[in-house]
């Protein structure tokens, strides 16, 4: 059901700044304005991450309003800079670009959408200089930037936000000393302390401890204040600016979801572990009450200010149907893993701050000892499952593929030479959902991951083969494994045989076809596939045969002998790069089959970095849809 969102237009913030009022009293104002249409592009969206926006908004604007020097020329390198290391926050940061006239107003409207503003920050969007979104990176890229100001003689502050969750990551320890090192006291970093990181609270997954000594131990000016207090912030900074020597980093106490009394995270109760705003779009009532709560706030400050109220624009809601009969492989496969740790007292979990995402919260209520909450820290997770292996358990180590097949990479590696059984288990793989932006869109990992040796690496296409899937993975392979599966809902339009079982490196044929024979795995490319299949027949009266084969980095030779035969054509649709993909191990295999000299093979899938939108708009941008592939393949049979 449609409803109106509200957003305060451009002409209400210029009556703000221009008011005659203090800095802070504008500033304080102009963060909560920017908090409601913050709420509003997140709901519009249908997804972002509320509680990391409005814990940082004030500081922000701040910023913003009053810190940033503009460039002196038409050079605009030579002005200060600012970004978000923690990247979750750009729907409050976008919020205050437009609010300052730096971005389009109709771009409150363009939050995750194609050719519109990315799920996290990319340098394709105006005002924004670095990508971010995997943590841990800011303070690195910071020193760079310091470095070239340096050769280019502009003299430039750079502030970086950092999450207090992201300090769990070891790069930003490890990029501290040298910035002392070298005097780089134009750098200047805000914590973003609220407490919290997205599952729970930071002090119950890596606590800190005594954050300002360790931070001063590297040589760094430190300072602390309330980073929701406009006037405690400001001075803080101010008087930390006054340190000429050392690059400075300032402790900002927050509030997760500052701003709207029960999205705080200060308001859980007591026996609450979950904080339930880190990430999605509020439902309508949440909304409804979140708008009023702040517009009362704003309206109480104008009248404070004898000012008239806030003069909000409202637009319909775009409707977003639900999918009907749609399949869930996560929930399908939190049930499957419990099931086999019921049978198996030697299987642990083991999380990397995304409890929720990774369907783990029924097994940590289930088997809560055998449950390990690694945090934001992929390369400790991974070893410690290495140490789990070498004493005889069995661990299953959870994360996004996009962060699981990276950043860990070597520690895989290296579990992988010790000959111990570990299963890996990636969610959020994928080109979809589009709407986090190319840091979030794991679409390398089989590449990444697809060479290491006794690594299995699984792609199920549905619940019925997930559970199929875990089975394998934990009680049949004697090897270790990666499951990878895709976190969106998705109506299947095919079906899996009667007697399916899933079998080593063999796939199962979903529909004959004699001109062509396409292979493909998951739900996502698989309903294309078999779509484009319909479209070919309708269309050209063309025979496509399609083949679902979950296993993505080996095949059985006899089995693609056996698949291929009679067909002149074999093509490959990844939903993943070309490069490294399965397309590409096929190809490999079916060229060094006897008699296969004649046979053509096509690969399809990503070929540039996957662009942020709506799931639909950006699987036909990069020619992966239906109508897409049809085309494509017609094409190629056609010549």
């Amino acid at each position: 059901m449609q409803h109106p969102i509200s957003f305060v237009p451009p002409t209400e913030f210029e009556r703000l700044r221009t008011a005659n009022l203090s800095a802070v009293d504008i500033a304080a104002q102009f963060a909560d304005m920017c908090r409601l249409n913050t709420l509003s592009m997140i709901a519009w969206a249908g997804s972002g991450h509320i509680g990391s926006c409005f814990s940082s908004l004030d500081i922000v604007s701040w910023l913003f309003l009053n810190e940033l020097r503009q460039p002196e020329d038409e050079d605009a390198a030579s002005g200060d800079i600012y970004f978000s290391s923690k990247g979750h926050d750009v729907p409050g940061l976008y919020a205050v670009m437009i609010a300052c006239g730096l971005l389009p107003y109709d771009q409150v409207l363009a939050l995750r959408r194609l050719q519109g503003l990315p799920g996290h920050p990319d340098v394709g969007t105006p005002g924004m200089v670095t990508n971010t979104g995997s943590l841990g990176m800011g303070i690195s890229k910071a020193k760079g930037m310091a470095f070239a100001n340096r050769q280019r003689g502009i003299d430039a502050r750079i502030y970086v936000m950092t999450g207090d969750g992201e300090l769990q990551e070891g790069q930003f320890w490890e990029s501290l000393p040298s910035a002392v090192n070298h005097g780089l006291h134009e750098i200047t970093v805000i914590i973003d302390h609220n407490k919290m990181q997205s599952d729970t609270w930071v002090s119950d997954t890596s606590n800190l401890g005594d954050l300002e000594a360790k931070l001063a131990a590297f040589g760094w000016a430190v300072a602390r204040c309330d980073g929701n207090d406009m006037t405690a912030f400001s001075q803080t900074l101010a008087h930390l600016q006054d340190d000429g020597e050392r690059p400075k980093v300032l402790i900002a106490d927050t509030v997760k979801g500052c701003g709207v009394s029960f999205m705080q995270g200060d308001a859980m109760a007591a026996d609450q572990w979950r904080y339930l705003y880190h990430s999605g779009a509020p439902g309508r009532q949440d909304y409804e009450a979140a708008l009023a709560e702040l517009t009362e706030r704003i309206d109480g400050r104008l009248a404070g200010h004898a000012l008239e109220p806030l003069v909000l624009e409202q637009f319909e809601a775009p409707e977003r149907p639900a999918a009907q009969e749609a399949q869930r492989l996560v929930p399908a496969y939190s049930e499957a893993l419990i099931a086999q740790a019921e049978q198996n007292d030697a299987v642990v979990a083991l999380d990397a701050d995304l409890i929720l995402d990774t369907g783990l919260i029924p097994f940590r209520e289930r088997f809560p000892d055998r449950f390990i909450e690694c945090g934001i820290a992929e390369q400790d997770m991974v070893s410690q499952a290495g140490g789990l292996a070498l004493r005889g358990l069995l661990p299953v180590v959870h994360s996004f593929s996009c962060f699981l097949a990276a950043r860990p990479n070597e520690q895989i590696y290296n579990n992988a030479t010790e000959h111990t059984k570990v299963v890996y288990v990636g969610t959020l793989s994928g080109v979809v959902p589009a709407g986090p932006g190319h840091s979030h869109q794991s679409v390398r990992d089989i590449g990444a991951l697809g060479s290491v040796p006794g690594l299995v690496l699984i792609e199920p296409c549905c619940e019925r083969e997930v559970a199929a899937a875990v089975e394998y993975c934990i009680a049949r392979s004697p090897e270790s494994s990666f499951l990878r599966l895709v976190s969106i809902p998705c109506p299947i339009p095919f079906e899996l045989p009667d007697d399916y079982r899933l079998e080593p490196f063999r796939g199962t044929l979903l529909a004959e076809g004699e001109d062509a024979v396409l292979f493909a795995y998951g739900p996502v490319m698989l309903t294309q596939a078999w779509q484009a299949r319909r479209l070919l027949a309708e269309r050209h009266g063309v025979g496509l045969r399609v083949v679902n084969l979950p296993w993505l980095n080996r095949v059985d030779d006899d089995w693609l002998r056996e698949t291929v035969a009679g067909c002149p054509a074999v093509f490959t649709l990844d939903n993943h790069y070309v490069v490294g993909g399965q397309g590409q191990m096929l190809a490999a295999r079916l060229a060094a089959l006897p008699g296969n000299a004649q046979r053509s093979v096509t690969s399809f899938g990503l070929t540039e970095v996957p662009l942020c939108g709506e799931n639909n708009e950006v699987l036909a941008a990069h020619r992966l849809d239906a109508e897409s592939l049809a085309a494509q393949m017609f094409a190629v049979l056609s010549d």
